[in-house]
């Protein structure tokens, strides 16, 4: 069995992809070996393998042992120990939920059920680099799936709108504090029902605004509020995140499919897990919206097409329906009127799973089995 390094499965995305592997059975195919940055020597998680303890994860030698290496450390780790093992002539397989390798041209970004073409040309060519894509493309690319196989898109305007989750562990924990906070705030005046609902609003909002309001991770208040903006500001008015919708689309695309021209805004709101996404996509050719729910209901087995109507958009098309759950649901579509073949959809899905874990499971299950394939 091929040896598998797993570094950074402490993490959200990490502990939600061990959560899978386990659900599919996936580590009775490997012989997992768990890294560590901080706890050397320490017991490793029990998966009946054949190192118990924890292995250094700035060790070369150590890393160097391992036939595939499954990081979802971060790119602080990736740009550091990467170059490292190339350096020293490591040939095995690097799986990377970081956006640091992306768009490096001996790279692939991996979404299977989409770009499985591509991942059998780039095995065939020799690429041993796969990467998980940004969170709001995958998730809004295997919800317009349907679309896509067809050639019916010539461009999308994707406003995102994304959890506290995806900045991170502590990051949702300050969006519960600073809910805490706020309640806390306004807590005898809330029970007193003839209490004035205009001083709650102005006691909460004094709250919020406050210098001892809890900001430390995000920086502004996000609990009763949001931040029109995620990642680093490429200082052209574009967000980093924005410009990853742009770029990393059309890699994941090609060469199976045409390029798509995407833009929009990204969102950072007040929900604990699963991003959700506003859609405005132009299609090639006039095409009835019955055939347009056909083709989004049958673009993959995940998809979930979601009736246009008040009640069934409330009940499935939230990120409280979808949390946890592969589902990507998708609904809100109708013809808009603004010029011809423009619809509008609004998608939402859990990006801890096939915004991030899934696709990574699924890459190190294609490997083991193109390798076993090799061998005979």
């Amino acid at each position: 069995m091929k040896k598998v390094g797993f570094v950074g499965w402490r993490g959200m995305v990490g502990s939600v992809l061990l959560d899978r592997m386990v659900i599919k059975s996936d580590f009775r195919q490997i012989d997992p070996y768990f890294f560590s940055t901080s706890q050397v020597g320490q017991q490793a998680p029990d998966f009946n393998q054949k190192q118990i303890t924890l292995l250094d994860a700035s060790s070369i030698d150590e890393l160097k042992k391992m036939d595939i290496i499954l990081t979802c450390q971060g790119g602080s780790y990736t740009q550091k120990i990467y170059p490292l093992l190339k350096k020293n002539r490591w040939d095995g397989h690097w799986i990377d939920a970081a956006s640091t390798l992306r768009m490096e041209k001996n790279a692939l970004i991996v979404l299977d059920p989409l770009n499985n073409k591509a991942i059998d040309e780039a095995f065939l060519s020799g690429i041993k680099t796969w990467v998980g894509g940004n969170c709001t493309v995958s998730l809004m690319l295997l919800a317009i799936q349907g679309l896509i196989e067809h050639n019916a898109v010539e461009w999308v305007s994707s406003m995102t709108y994304q959890a506290a989750s995806g900045a991170g562990a502590k990051n949702m924990r300050e969006l519960l504090i600073q809910m805490g906070e706020i309640h806390s705030s306004v807590t005898e005046k809330i029970e007193n029902l003839n209490h004035d609902v205009l001083d709650l609003d102005k006691t909460s909002q004094d709250k919020i605004n406050s210098k001892e309001f809890t900001t430390e991770q995000f920086g502004f208040p996000l609990a009763g509020s949001l931040i029109p903006w995620i990642d680093e500001d490429l200082d052209n008015g574009t967000s980093k995140e924005e410009w990853k919708g742009q770029t990393e689309t059309n890699k994941i695309l090609s060469p199976t499919f045409n390029s798509i021209k995407v833009d929009g805004l990204c969102v950072r709101i007040g929900t604990m897990r699963s991003h959700s996404q506003a859609l405005t996509i132009k299609l090639k050719k006039n095409i009835n919206l019955e055939k347009v729910e056909n083709l989004l209901s049958n673009g993959n087995d995940w998809v979930k097409f979601v009736a246009n109507n008040k009640t069934d958009s409330a009940n499935y098309l939230t990120p409280a329906a979808v949390s946890g759950k592969l589902d990507i649901a998708i609904g809100r579509v109708r013809m808009l009127d603004l010029e011809d073949n423009v619809i509008s959809a609004f998608t939402v899905g859990d990006q801890l799973l096939w915004g991030a874990a899934e696709p990574l499971r699924r890459m190190l299950n294609i490997i083991i089995k193109k390798e076993s394939k090799l061998c005979k």
